[in-house]
């Protein structure tokens, strides 16, 4: 038996991968470590929280002493780190706190891997997970590859980028077996409130503005969080030490056309009399908006033949149906509060 420590796992992928290697491992206890702010929420592990072979802490992983008793009482022997602040708009009216999480914190897992596991390091992984932002912006053509350089454009993707640089310094300098993928953006069930298809999803359902930065021409390439899952899965596994690999979904799509491919699901599931469209809003477009990410999946086919197993219209639609079951349980639950009012 391995214990496998997985960092944010109460968040949107988190959540996802402590269920698929508590699925698909029977030799790992997951210790699932969230300090449960903004982005993890209890509810997200229900699939598994009382599973016999995963463990959850609540706490911050820029807690120097509480990440090392972690690695010491579990004796940790791998490590999935996805903890981190990941929106961009909050980066820009809160930038301390990325730099907190992103930088402090991958830097107190890594000393506390490098200390935990020397003279062992060939049996041990470090997993770093990151972002496509953290190479800029793209123009009309043309895609990251791994070998693309770092120009990030927000204090989000900048924080990740310098977590980045971190872990290719301990690969480095101190022999520490790690791997770092950079994914493209993400979608699925358990996504934030504020990420961008629950937003549109949310908005549309309660009839409210939908809104669109700018002109809606950003672009981006969407990845399914099953398909993310499976691809951690195979780089955590069979990657070679210091190797780094991009995930994508090659499913590029402007803001604009997701918005309406979504509002045209939508008023085929749930027609309302209008059009869901009517509710798309464009609003002033964020600082340092970047035009365009797409990732080239080339290495990480060739070596390992994944790609993506969903269709983009089937992951669509499994998206949809859960939030729109998550709308109708929210509604019937503030039924059943104003019954229980007294009058």
């Amino acid at each position: 038996m391995k214990s496998l420590l997985i960092t944010g796992g109460a968040g949107f992928i988190g959540s996802h991968v402590v269920q698929h290697f508590l699925t698909h491992y029977p030799q790992y206890t997951i210790i699932n470590l969230d300090k449960l702010g903004y982005a993890g929420n209890v509810s997200n592990m229900q699939g598994f929280f009382d599973h016999p072979r995963h463990i959850f802490i609540k706490g911050d992983i820029i807690d120097k002493f509480m990440v090392e008793k972690i690695f010491v009482d579990y004796d940790i022997s791998g490590v999935i780190h996805l903890a981190a602040e990941s929106h961009v708009d909050n980066s820009i009216h809160a930038p301390d706190v990325f730099i907190q999480s992103n930088i402090v914190g991958t830097f107190t897992l890594l000393e506390a891997a490098k200390k935990h596991w020397r003279g062992n390091k060939k049996d041990n992984r470090f997993y770093h997970i990151s972002t496509d932002e953290v190479f800029g912006a793209l123009g009309a053509t043309g895609h990251f590859t791994e070998d693309s350089p770092y120009l990030p454009n927000s204090p989000y993707s900048a924080s990740k980028a310098s977590s980045d640089h971190l872990v290719r310094s301990f690969v480095k300098t101190y022999d520490l077996n790690a791997v770092i993928t950079h994914c493209s953006n993400n979608y699925g069930p358990h996504q934030h409130a504020e990420k961008f298809i629950p937003t549109v999803i949310r908005n549309a359902l309660l009839k409210r503005p939908i809104p669109i930065y700018g002109n809606g021409k950003n672009v981006r390439d969407w990845l399914y969080v099953e398909d993310h899952c499976r691809a951690i899965d195979v780089v955590f596994h069979q990657a070679q030490p210091g190797e780094n690999y991009n995930i994508g979904g090659n499913n590029e799509l402007s803001n604009i056309e997701l918005a309406t491919h979504l509002c045209q699901q939508l008023d085929q599931i749930l027609p309302w009399g209008e059009q869901y469209a009517s509710l798309l809003n464009y609003v002033k477009d964020r600082p340092g908006h970047d035009f365009r990410y797409a990732v080239s999946t080339q290495k990480i086919q060739q070596r390992f033949q994944w790609q993506p197993r969903y269709t983009f219209s089937q992951a669509l639609h499994n998206t949809l149906a859960y939030y729109i079951q998550q709308a109708t349980q929210s509604m019937r639950d503030k039924d059943q509060k104003s019954c229980d009012v007294p009058a």
